[in-house]
């Protein structure tokens, strides 16, 4: 009989064999009648399991409606069931199922705060993790450190977190410098490794040498200054960016010595890597420039850079590039980012930023906020807003004060249901849709006058 009709035949005693992925390997290895039967082969998985994945395995899946106010204790109860089945899952035979439920867990953990569930279950996780990180290929690998962040968000900063980071941190280290491993896997890990450290370390030789391994990756950009006026981009331009902006968020945390020590080995050849082809690099060294001289500045107030002038004439021919190999997109993109970092060198100026989220404000008026609430945006994504109002770590880096206590009248004032919000872009498609026939009417009538 083939495998799949065998699969799907009921058990003795019990149920037919679609159900959860959990209670199908427990019932496979229960019994000796049971033990030849594969649940979850490579081959028929993907039929069986993603049913019992269904949208969770969607990053969109949980963060779709944004935060919700979990009402009635089922509704808890039943995130909770699913999240214990996605952790089963990362055991699972196939790559694919173990993906999606890493994918699942990192989008239920950005959407919502689960602290007491993630702290009794963290050990289990953490294996999880570990063991995707060392198997997995490219995806897996990616969705295994996204997942370690987030972990170490929820957990904040402690004996937990510091425990998840020593188990983890080797074995992201690794990735980011095993030049065999795959781009995108190395361009995430060191992301999502310069998030956990600023969390997580507690021992300042291991921040040290997270600095120095990142800086190992990003000053590789450095050699090519040497042949050329223009640093072309390659496949590693991408892991290169990640690990400096990461670089750049552990250096706000370092002592002062230390940050002095930093500025004097890159403040000279950072502004080289402003003449690479790639739009992203040139704002990544741009914003981060910017950083470093607003912390010379903090720490010296009279801080004088010897090459200036050089620096602020590239600043400007960036902040009006004009040249037409370039894309519009990123030539609109490049001018408007490298006005304010021209700002910020020559005038100490920084354009403030608000950013809402529920009933609170928050005011972004400096690059260290700045680039601190990227750095956890590009984690959290859309749950990063929930997490501003709900997650203490979050508001004490950002001095947010606590969490503020909304009633249950307020939030649901707050939200908009996803029929509201379909009327709303229906009514918004419709208007644009109007106002672009008119247009289109006007220049018609305009051709044939002429």
């Amino acid at each position: 009989m083939p495998k799949n009709k065998k699969r799907n035949t009921p058990h003795r005693g019990g149920s037919g064999g679609g159900g959860s992925g959990a209670a199908a390997a427990t019932a496979a290895t229960a019994g000796g009648q049971h033990r030849n039967v594969q649940p979850f082969s490579d081959e028929d998985a993907s039929i069986e399991t993603m049913s019992h994945c269904s949208g969770y395995s969607d990053p969109s899946s949980f963060a779709e409606d944004g935060p919700e106010v979990l009402d009635e204790e089922g509704t808890q109860e039943d995130l909770e069931y699913k999240l214990k089945g996605f952790i089963d899952l990362t055991l699972d035979k196939s790559a694919k199922i173990r993906q999606a439920a890493l994918e699942g867990i990192k989008n239920a953990l950005a959407s919502k705060m689960l602290y007491e569930f993630i702290l009794e279950r963290r050990m289990t996780l953490t294996d999880s993790i570990e063991r995707c990180l060392k198997k997995g290929k490219s995806d897996e690998q990616r969705a295994a450190a996204a997942l370690a962040s987030v972990l170490c968000i929820q957990l904040g900063p402690g004996i937990e977190s510091e425990e998840v980071l020593k188990t983890l941190g080797p074995i992201l280290k690794k990735i980011i410098c095993d030049g065999t491993a795959s781009i995108q896997a190395r361009q995430t890990c060191a992301t999502c490794f310069g998030v956990c450290c600023f969390i997580a370390t507690d021992d300042i030789t291991e921040l040290y040498s997270t600095l120095e391994c990142l800086e190992n990756i990003f000053t590789k950009s450095y050699i090519k200054e040497k042949n050329t006026n223009v640093i072309c981009s390659t496949p590693n331009t991408v892991l290169h960016i990640s690990s400096l902006l990461a670089w750049t968020l552990l250096l706000t945390i370092c002592p002062i010595n230390e940050v002095k020590k930093k500025l004097e080995m890159h403040f000279h050849k950072l502004p080289s890597l402003l003449s690479s082809d790639d739009v992203n690099m040139r704002i990544a060294v741009g914003e981060s420039l910017a950083l470093l001289f607003e912390l010379a500045r903090g720490m010296d107030s009279d801080f004088f850079y010897e090459d200036m002038e050089s620096l602020t004439q590239m600043l400007r021919a960036l902040a009006t590039d004009g040249n037409k190999h370039r894309a519009k997109v990123d030539k609109r993109k490049q001018r408007s980012v490298f006005r304010d970092i021209l700002r910020a060198v020559e005038e100490r100026d920084f354009p403030t930023e608000t950013v809402k989220f529920g009933p609170e404000r928050m005011y972004i008026d400096c690059w260290v906020k700045k680039h601190t609430y990227d750095a956890f945006k590009e984690v959290l994504g859309s749950g990063m807003q929930y997490h501003l109002q709900s997650n203490e770590f979050l508001r004490n880096v950002f001095e947010l004060g606590p969490p503020v206590m909304l009633d249950a009248a307020m939030l649901k004032t707050m939200k908009i249901s996803r029929f509201e919000r379909h009327l709303y872009n229906s009514a918004a498609f419709k208007a644009r849709t109007k106002a672009r026939s008119k247009c289109r009417d006007k220049r018609a009538d305009v051709g044939e006058f002429f």
